[in-house]
């Protein structure tokens, strides 16, 4: 059995976050499991209107492609990362067969 040391955690300043828009808003910033492409598409466009008037918008984004997260960051999509030069460590779908 594999033991998780919790106590190695890393210290970030992240107190933009507390200042984002999308406050209580995780349903339109990560999928659903077996989200269609067209949920997709509605869920990360309500997303983008949120992004669009947020004080922290350029912070989130910099993290996100910083961090290499997955989700809706900043007004950036993960494919829209991608398309930008930044990877995420482990990419699924059409982006791992087109990564190797």
């Amino acid at each position: 059995m594999t033991v998780i040391n919790l106590d190695d955690r890393i210290e970030t300043e992240n107190d933009w976050m507390r200042d984002g828009a999308c406050k209580g808003l995780t349903h339109l910033f990560f999928p659903s499991a077996a989200e269609r492409p067209q949920a997709r598409e509605r869920r990360e466009a309500a997303a983008k209107d949120v992004c669009a008037n947020c004080k922290v918008q350029a912070e989130c984004m910099t993290f996100a492609r910083d961090q290499h997260e997955y989700g809706f960051w900043g007004g950036e999509s993960e494919d829209e990362r991608h398309a930008a030069g930044f990877r995420l460590i482990a990419p699924i779908g059409v982006r791992a067969r087109s990564a190797s």
